[in-house]
């Protein structure tokens, strides 16, 4: 019985995320890397020699060669580089964010009607054990706040904090949320390079949902949290240790009727409760998967078979991309005097 035929792929991009694509790849069963661009010569033969593929400083020489690739590069480059591959009618997936603005963007989800090709954005975090969890729980959001910091990573200094790190959780937010947004109110502030080093944001939607973010590139250790509010549940999740809980509705209501009968006495200590031991409180159902892996692996059964979409399509990392501008421009217009 012969093998099932192998996709293709390169990554373009040798540096820590583009090694990162290059390694699942190579692991992946439908996957055959076959090379490595990047336009550091000695870089790109590096990591090819590393998992047995050819080195490129171009891409019209993986052209043929190749059925879907990522694009791992910096941000101002996501655009110039997704037309190459586009216009060929090869599958890109491109890391976040989309491209380094909305008008970019745009181009890019508009490439990817004309040549009817797939592209993904590489929104990792959408594949966080974590979020899928979340995901299965078909939860809707009231509240939601979301909390990513740690020390300045030395890397994306062409992009401020929005697009480099809270460009997750708005992706995250945008997909539980699932309504337009109404309002947007930001703050942020600059320190070390140009653009923003630390900011806030919150979104108000149509649908009357609120999420509040933070996000900073300047803190002294590394937390990524969410927390979400909804009629049915209270969920907190912690994506680094990927561990969370859930208190649900339901199993409480006895929890309220409790409450309700010791006011009515009167003279009831409540210093003496343990408000945990009152709730109906579940660890959430996590698998142990890598994000990446999960993000790859939903990119080429996309590229091999067109009635699936990728974890986070063009026209998804499009509206990311539209958010987060939004928060930017509300930086701007936040006046401190």
């Amino acid at each position: 019985m012969d093998e099932p035929t192998k996709i293709r792929t390169a990554v373009v991009g040798a540096g820590k995320m583009g090694a990162i694509h290059a390694k699942v790849y190579s692991q992946l069963a439908e996957s055959e890397l076959v090379g490595v661009v990047d336009a550091d010569e000695k870089r790109a033969a590096k990591l090819a020699e590393q998992y047995g593929c050819s080195a490129h400083t171009d891409c019209a020489e993986v052209l043929d060669k190749v059925d879907a690739v990522t694009v791992s590069t910096p941000t101002v480059t996501h655009l110039q580089l997704a037309k190459i591959f586009l216009r060929h009618r090869i599958p890109v997936l491109i890391e976040k964010p989309l491209a380094s603005s909305v008008r970019e963007g745009r181009k890019i989800v508009s490439l990817a009607k004309r040549y009817d090709t797939v592209v993904a954005v590489g929104h990792s975090e959408r594949c966080n054990p974590v979020v899928q969890a979340m995901k299965r729980l078909d939860i809707e959001p009231k509240f939601i706040e979301a909390h990513r910091v740690s020390p300045y990573p030395f890397r994306s200094t062409d992009i401020g904090v929005v697009l480099d790190i809270m460009i997750h959780d708005i992706d995250i937010i945008l997909s539980l949320a699932a309504s337009k947004i109404k309002r947007v109110e930001a703050v942020g502030v600059g320190v070390i390079e140009g653009g923003e080093d630390i900011c806030n944001a919150r979104i108000a939607f149509e649908n009357g949902c609120i999420a509040n973010i933070t996000a900073s590139r300047l803190a002294l250790k590394t937390e990524r949290r969410v927390r979400v509010f909804t009629r049915q549940a209270y969920l907190s999740v912690d994506y680094l240790k990927k561990s969370g809980i859930v208190i649900k509705t339901a199993p409480n209501t006895n929890v309220v009727e409790w409450i309700k009968e010791q006011r009515e006495k009167g003279d009831f200590d409540w210093t003496s409760v343990n408000w945990p031991d009152l709730l109906h409180i579940e660890q959430l159902q996590i698998d142990d998967k890598e994000p990446v892996r999960l993000q790859q692996e939903a990119f080429l059964r996309a590229v091999k078979d067109g009635s699936f979409q990728p974890e986070v399509s063009a026209e998804e990392g499009l509206a990311a991309l539209k958010c987060a501008q939004k928060i930017l421009s509300a930086v701007k217009r936040h006046k401190w005097d």
